[in-house]
């Protein structure tokens, strides 16, 4: 897997990745520091709209911004995006009003949705062939696990010697070595897209796309089973760790380690095992695997809620549970990006890209608010079985649009219309 990273522009590239992926670490610890510091126990609700801003970001300014410089140089358009992140983590330690927090969120997270999708779709550029492309996607998954459990772990060793305002200037040194990454890679020729329709027939080019492949349409239903099994997770760990099993802090930590290393095990098997197993068969047994997941969770908050807390072999169960969760979204989002990049052409692979970010957030728009209101209103069971019914609901989905083999494999001419197939759809 580490071999990808003999290529100077990969290596370089995926560096800039690491250290801003370890900046935005540090905003997040910091961000939620900011927000105590100035809204006191309404903290929590001022996190969950900067989260809501986040998506709504992801989701509608993705697209737009993906139209509005399609046709500048890609090195110019993700070191412009790590500039103005870097900007604005300066600018937040100065705030001293709730609604600065949320605009400059807004406009950081245009940043990320710029930079992000851009930086995706440049990488098959850089690794054509499709072995060296399963590496690096292996690669990521692995950096963004290790940055869930990096970044919080340095910033509570930095926030025993400074403040945490100091934490933003990280988090914009980050943005700024990535910049710097970005703007020391030579990067390949990559021909100007041919600009054809209005401003919102390209902006929708990568959604449209999405619905007309059978193969995108089976994604973009797995889309929501990983949302469903990952916001359960994320919103709930917590949840589940203090209040059912009347844990600590630290079994808060310990439970998200587990989930990290199963999706961590997937990255580093998933390059071996995709040279053998089609895409297809491998994510929708990543599938299954968070389908029968979710009712097991909802089958253990049930069952402890009339237990002692803390019992050792439930909790043992949990960290199973948790593992095994992390396997299944892996199974679905490590090799996801393959399948873009055999539909994409040169000219929609960056619509594409982004379509996937917009898309696959707009998921969460819809589990996050599950698994935190219902988990509050109705209690962890109900939750689970919820966003279970949501998992099941799109592997279903996923099934029924992608045929295991013939159709869904084609290619898009640039105005977005099908041309015709190349091959078998793995």
């Amino acid at each position: 897997m580490l071999s990808v990273l003999r290529r100077p522009a990969y290596r370089k590239l995926f560096a800039a990745q690491v250290v801003a992926l370890l900046g935005t670490g540090l905003l997040t610890v910091a961000l939620g520091l900011l927000a105590f510091d100035l809204a006191g126990g309404q903290a929590g609700a001022v996190l969950g709209t900067a989260l809501t801003i986040k998506m709504v970001a992801y989701v509608f300014v993705a697209p737009v911004m993906a139209a509005l410089v399609e046709r500048l140089p890609r090195k110019a358009v993700l070191v412009g995006a790590d500039l103005v992140r870097a900007a604005i983590a300066l600018s937040l330690p100065f705030v001293d009003q709730v609604w600065q927090i949320y605009v400059l969120v807004f406009v950081l997270q245009s940043a990320s949705a710029t930079f992000t999708p851009a930086f995706q779709a440049l990488i098959p550029v850089v690794l054509p062939e499709e072995r060296d492309y399963t590496k690096a996607l292996s690669l990521s998954r692995l950096a963004y696990d290790l940055e869930s459990l990096v970044s919080p772990l340095l910033a509570a060793a930095l926030l025993t010697v400074m403040s945490f305002h100091n934490l933003f200037v990280g988090t914009m040194l980050g943005f700024l070595v990535s910049a710097a990454m970005v703007l020391a890679t030579r990067l390949p020729v990559i021909p100007p897209a041919h600009r054809q329709g209005s401003l919102l027939h390209r902006t929708t080019l990568g959604a449209r796309i999405f619905l007309r492949e059978p193969t995108l349409r089976g994604l973009m239903a797995l889309n929501l089973v990983v949302a469903a099994a990952t916001a359960l997770v994320l919103v709930n760990t917590v949840v589940y760790a203090r209040d059912l099993f009347g844990g600590s802090n630290t079994d808060v930590a310990i439970a998200l380690a587990f989930y990290g290393a199963g999706s961590m095990l997937v990255a580093f098997i998933a390059p071996r095992v995709l040279e053998q197993t089609p895409d297809r068969t491998f994510m929708l047994i990543g599938a299954t695997v968070l389908t029968v997941g979710l009712p097991a969770a909802a089958s253990l908050a049930l069952t402890e809620q009339s237990r002692v807390p803390l019992t050792g072999s439930s909790w043992t169960i949990l960290l199973g549970l948790w593992t095994v969760l992390g396997i299944g979204t892996s199974m679905i989002s490590t090799p996801s990006s393959r399948l873009l990049r055999r539909v994409a052409t040169d000219s929609t692979r960056s619509y594409l890209f982004t379509a996937q970010f917009s898309l696959s957030h707009a998921c969460f728009m819809l589990t996050y608010p599950v698994a935190g209101w219902v988990g509050a209103a109705a209690g962890q069971t109900a939750a689970a079985l919820v966003l279970a019914g949501l998992a099941l609901a799109g592997t279903v989905a996923a099934l029924m649009a992608w045929p295991s083999e013939g159709a869904g494999s084609g290619t898009t001419t640039p105005d977005g219309s099908a041309a015709s197939p190349a091959g078998t759809a793995r």
